[in-house]
């Protein structure tokens, strides 16, 4: 699994994906810190990459697109730290590996963890 992590997330997850056997890399490390959402995605669907975020906007670009890749993690929390999320971020995509590799959205909220397979209809 090859994991783009984007700029709102700090590049110390980068070391925990790659420490869980993940590969992963920082946006920082390939683009510009002031990309569009969409060069992101860009990039990410180009290269085999989902996207790990905290940033909604991927999700609304997904769905008004009807775009089937790139899949986008999105954390939901308030404290974003791979110190405390870490752990329940590598479960959910150990868990939902084949839906990522097809096309997903999944959220990761402190109580639940939603997945939705792509591309999304306009009523879900």
């Amino acid at each position: 699994m090859k994991i783009l992590i984007d700029m709102n997330l700090s590049p110390k997850w980068e070391a925990v994906l790659v420490s869980h056997g993940m590969e992963a890399i920082h946006w920082s490390g390939v683009g510009l810190a002031y990309a569009s959402d969409f060069a992101i995605m860009e990039y990410a669907a180009k290269f085999g990459f989902l996207i790990l975020t905290s940033d909604l906007d991927f999700g609304i670009a997904l769905a008004m697109k009807g775009a089937r890749k790139p899949s986008v993690v999105q954390i939901r929390a308030e404290d974003l730290r791979p110190e405390t999320q870490g752990e329940i971020v590598i479960r959910a995509l150990r868990q939902m590996k084949e839906e990522l590799e097809r096309g997903a959205l999944v959220t990761i909220e402190p109580k639940r963890t939603r997945l939705r397979i792509l591309p999304m209809q306009q009523n879900q």
